[in-house]
């Protein structure tokens, strides 16, 4: 839970507010914890873990002293690793599949898998070599999560690779758009720099589409990896939404980040708009730059919301407040600045595409709440321009794929991550983008393989 929060806070204080808030395991309780596993033979949590990690395997080498062997087996599987030892739902994952959930309580796993890669991270361990060159190029576009995984897998099947990022540096949303109270951005460029010494080239502030084209990557690769995730936050629709103080959650969260922290929110009334894990990042985040109030608007319920329930938890802890079935009308401002936050009530109808019932609104049901921000957090938008720059078929900015190839309707291009995730009921999670990024890179290798195969 953050410190007590007043305008009398300094920034400096505020800074701890963004120190990690799950401590690590001591080395007595991490050997501890290792050895409560059973090591099972059939061991379910390798199932329920999207890159199928060898849990065991790695568990069982912290109990032995091995914490190298552990970290390589974690991030072989895994090329984000550390960070989904911290940002994964493990809950719901592979200590929800854990055998002694019937029993006592699960294995640690998440912190377990911290407390190898937190190891390496220390001592700055090389854990992988490239692999012998094969003379071909590919091009990964996008140096997120599902990027970044490839490019690794890639670099080790020997394939001379460069990431195009357009941002200053790679990492994607686990570099600037996770919480640094969550997941600290050195972890996040560590695992960038695991990437780099096998000889990855990364072209950073480089955008596809504007400072290179699409044209001149097809011409100079082999094969390219479309992974660019998502695009911005979209507009609310409504009026006032241009006025000083109107922000969006991943930009917020980019600038603790990035930026040295501000005052501006000491004191202050904070709405988020919206409900799912970037809506809580929204609002923790406002709570640990010094909001006195924060209020989570959601147009459904409780039971809609697509944020995990351990961000749900954390939030609350943090006293952000929730307010089910409510939707923004209208922003309110004076000079500029808002000033308040005209809703409608809302109640659910027929379920939607994703199975979730349809709010509608209740007639003549509006009222006025008095705000200092309002922050949306309402999902992405698509790279749309990108996409359709390369000529691929995609169906509302999702690309359709070949199913278990990963290539687009263009065949020299594959794609991974949350560009080709979309119609289902939650959001990605950074191990699915993982898991693409390993898979795609793999499905990328055996094409170009095949090209290579006497007829």
């Amino acid at each position: 839970m953050s410190v007590p929060l007043d305008e009398t806070k300094t920034i400096d204080a505020l800074q701890a507010n963004f120190t990690e808030v799950v401590p690590s395991l001591k080395p007595k309780e991490a050997m501890d914890e290792a050895n409560r596993c059973l090591f099972c033979y059939d061991a379910p949590c390798i199932k329920a873990c999207p890159t199928s990690i060898d849990i065991p395997s790695f568990i069982k080498k912290i109990a032995t002293g091995n914490l190298l062997g552990s970290a390589k087996t974690i991030m072989d599987a895994n090329p984000v690793g550390a960070s989904c030892a911290r940002v994964c739902p493990t809950e719901e994952l592979c200590e929800g599949a854990c055998v002694l959930n019937h029993a006592s309580k699960p294995i640690m796993i998440g912190l377990l898998q911290r407390h190898a890669t937190d190891w390496a991270i220390k001592n700055q361990a090389a854990l992988f070599q490239p692999g012998k060159s094969n003379g071909k190029r590919v091009a990964v576009v996008g140096g997120g999560p599902a990027g970044l995984s490839a490019a690794r897998e890639l670099a080790r099947l020997g394939y001379a690779v460069t990431v195009y990022e357009s941002k200053g540096k790679a990492g994607g949303l686990n570099t600037y758009g996770i919480v640094s109270f969550r997941l600290p951005q050195e972890i996040s460029l560590w695992e960038v720099e695991q990437v780099k010494a096998l000889g990855v080239e990364f072209r950073t502030n480089t955008t596809v589409g504007v400072d290179v084209q699409p044209e001149e990557i097809l011409e100079q690769h082999d094969s390219i990896l479309l992974a660019v995730g998502m695009g911005a936050v979209p507009q609310l629709g409504i009026e006032g939404e241009d006025l000083s103080g109107v922000l969006d959650a991943i930009s917020l969260v980019e600038e603790t980040k990035t930026k040295p922290l501000t005052g501006q929110m000491i004191g202050k009334k904070v709405v988020v708009i919206g409900a799912g894990n970037t809506a809580i990042d929204g609002a923790t985040t406002s709570r640990r730059l010094g909001a006195e109030q924060v209020q989570i608007l959601y147009r459904r319920t409780e039971k809609e919301m697509t944020c995990y329930q351990f961000e749900y938890e954390f939030a609350k802890q943090d006293g952000v407040e929730f307010r089910w079935l409510v939707a923004p009308t209208r922003i309110l401002g004076e000079n500029g600045r808002v000033t308040g936050l005209e809703l409608i009530r809302m109640e659910l109808g027929e379920p939607d595409g994703k199975g979730r019932r349809k709010p509608v609104q209740v007639p003549d049901s509006q009222f006025v709440i008095e705000v200092d921000f309002v922050v949306k957090a309402i999902g992405q938008t698509r790279h749309l321009p990108l996409i359709e720059a390369f000529g691929l078929q995609h169906q509302n900015g999702i690309v359709a794929i070949e199913e278990g190839t990963y290539r687009t309707s263009h065949p020299q291009v594959f794609a991974a991550g949350d560009v080709i995730f979309g119609g289902g009921k939650t959001d990605a999670m950074v191990v699915d983008a993982a898991n693409h990024g390993v898979r795609a890179a793999h499905a990328i290798h055996t094409a170009l393989s095949d090209l290579t195969q006497p007829v």
